[in-house]
């Protein structure tokens, strides 16, 4: 079936090409950057004499006006007008006339939507890293209200060795940091201006590029026109950012999932921010985690979405391009909406660290600690790790049975050894053992509460100066 049977009758091809290739269901969300580095180009239009003072005035005016009317909804957005530029430009001629019909001059949609979607990201970026802080935040208080609580550390999911909780809890908190330090480097490279780069060779007039750059609190201009009109490198180093922060979400949520069913029972939801269960009244459903969990795999789908549109692109600008907005929407807004659930979730949860510390004193966890100590009194590590596998083997349950095992399989194989120093290790005293840089028992040192208050401490600096910079957006349409 060809295309032209299936078109309605009252559908011209013109209508059906408009229809297929509009961006303004989606690019509309890109009003306000839109009208700010249309503010910043007249400017740059008015010190290389295109504009009058009068003109620019006119045309600030009637920007702002249009800023206001769109932020009410009282404007409108036409599809047969195909993107949020030309809406805006024909909302500019239509308020001031024909001094609106130099907006445009010395510029191009390829480089108007560059330095657009460069400031949504930036300020989707500086928006991310606050959440990302309140659920550092919300880590932090929750593991110093543990108050030296122990659970199982665990590998492939088999009980390990004991650690603190608060060690558990500000694993995360580190894996954040991360997280808010790759941002942070995205953020430097997003924040530079692609203006005046035009539609791939750069303009004429005789435009100062650095001051656009300068009212809009960018850090500089980019190198080269060509690449700066096809550049989608900072959405795809964003969505992957966003995509490795789901991924870390994800692991936290299996995390909650986990410790919150009958088998664990080291947590307890929210009754608030759960739900039960529609057949079976007893239940009660880690909802926020779960779905989390799920939203992970529509992050990475919004990634894959992003690089494959880039694969192959020639310079400079394609229309293949359009194609980036809703998946890199998307992934912001679901970043931004997990972050926010599970902090809500993370801070109203109850620990049973009662729980937790029963847990930690069956399945042997203090083994390795017996390994050790047989290696402090002369016996080679693999040699102390076999005799006590070998005493774990017989007594899979009770520590006081390890360690008489051990003493029995000690006096059959090694002479001369003291037997009376074999003693069972408590919980806490393993935990206090690991107190190498990083271990589980350096969580007790205040230098180590010092470092995650300091990594606080530079984040919230670093959203200071974010917010001066996505501010100077908001000044100006306002």
């Amino acid at each position: 079936m060809n295309a032209r049977s299936v078109r309605s009758p009252s559908q011209s091809a013109n209508d059906e090409f408009l229809s297929f290739t509009g961006s303004v269901h989606f690019d509309s969300r890109l009003w306000k950057y839109d009208i700010a580095g249309s503010i910043a180009h007249a400017h740059a239009l008015t010190r290389a004499g295109v504009l009058s003072k009068k003109e620019l005035r006119e045309m600030t005016e009637g920007l702002r006006a249009i800023a206001k009317d769109i932020g009410i909804g009282r404007a409108t957005f036409d599809p047969a007008l195909e993107d949020v530029h030309m809406n805006i430009e024909k909302m500019l001629i239509d308020r001031i006339g024909e001094t609106g019909r130099k907006l445009h001059t010395g510029r191009s949609r390829n480089d108007q939507v560059a330095l657009d979607m460069r400031l949504l990201v930036r300020e989707s970026i500086a928006n991310i890293i606050t959440e990302t802080l309140r659920l550092q935040q919300t880590l932090l208080s929750r593991a110093e209200e543990s108050k030296g609580a122990i659970l199982p550390g665990y590998t492939h999911m088999q009980h390990a060795q004991p650690v603190l909780l608060s060690h558990h809890l500000l694993a995360h908190f580190w894996r954040l940091q991360r997280d808010i330090s790759r941002l942070s480097d995205c953020y430097r490279r997003t924040n530079m201006s692609p203006l005046g780069s035009g539609a791939l060779a750069g303009t004429a007039f005789g435009i100062d590029r650095s001051l656009p750059a300068e009212m809009l609190r960018m850090r500089g201009v980019t190198e080269n026109s060509m690449d700066a009109v096809s550049d989608r490198d900072f959405v795809a180093e964003s969505a992957f950012a966003m995509c490795l922060i789901m991924i870390h979400l994800s692991s936290l949520c299996e995390e909650l999932i986990i410790w919150s069913s009958q088998e664990f029972g080291f947590l307890k939801v929210p009754k608030g921010l759960s739900s039960g269960s529609s057949m079976m009244p007893q239940k009660r459903n880690p909802d926020i985690p779960e779905l989390v969990r799920g939203k992970s795999g529509r992050a990475v789908g919004d990634l894959v979405a992003i690089l494959t549109v880039l694969k192959s692109l020639p310079l400079a600008y394609n229309r293949d391009l359009q194609e980036d907005k809703e998946n890199l929407f998307d992934v912001f807004d679901t970043v931004g909406a997990s972050l926010h659930a599970l902090t809500s979730f993370l801070a109203e949860a109850d620990f049973d660290t009662g729980r937790m510390r029963k847990a930690a004193e069956a399945g042997l966890m203090t083994a390795t600690d017996l390994a050790d100590f047989l290696t402090t009194k002369g016996l080679p590590f693999r040699t102390a790790h076999a005799v006590v596998k070998e005493a774990a083997a017989s007594s899979p349950k009770s520590d006081a049975e390890l360690t008489e095992n051990l003493k029995r399989i000690l006096a059959a194989r090694v002479k001369g050894f003291d037997f009376s120093e074999v003693q069972h290790v408590s919980l806490e005293d393993s935990v206090r053992r690991r107190d190498s840089e990083g271990g589980t028992g350096s969580q007790t040192r205040p230098a180590k509460s010092a470092r995650v208050r300091a990594a606080l401490k530079r984040n919230t600096s670093l959203l200071g100066m974010m917010a001066r910079d996505v501010k100077a957006v908001d000044d100006m349409v306002s």
